[in-house]
């Protein structure tokens, strides 16, 4: 499947889509030292949320697809060197809103969950 959406995201920041299926997106997040928010390494969670936005956004896969809203749970910390991977399913659909649940992992360990709530636009939202 081809993708349609945030074609010049800046993908070392937001993470590689692995596979990208109809309703479902997989993105690699591999963590960088841009990243660290302490002496500890913590990755900042903005760039988590951002890469599971990025999932979302993929999962709907339109090309004028934008986030409406979301909820979210950070359930463990991550660290410099970690690989996150972000799986995103569409639960809910009427081809204007969407709803996509995603998911974040270390390893086996859950980080981050989240319900991604999109709207696919007739235009880009800043056409007239």
């Amino acid at each position: 499947m081809q993708l349609k959406t945030h074609l010049k995201i800046n993908t070392s920041l937001n993470g590689e889509i692995i596979e990208l299926k109809e309703n479902y997106a997989k993105v690699q997040l591999t963590t960088t030292k841009e990243m660290i928010a302490d002496a500890y390494e913590l990755v900042h969670g903005g760039f988590i949320f951002g890469a599971g936005d990025f999932t979302a956004m993929t999962t709907i896969n339109h090309p004028n697809v934008v986030l409406a809203k979301s909820e979210c749970k950070f359930l463990a910390p991550v660290k410099l060197g970690d690989i996150v991977m972000f799986e995103g399913n569409l639960i809910a659909s009427d081809g204007f809103k969407g709803e996509v649940a995603v998911e974040a992992r270390v390893g086996e360990k859950i980080v981050f969950k989240a319900t991604f709530y999109t709207a696919s636009l007739k235009n880009h939202v800043f056409d007239k």
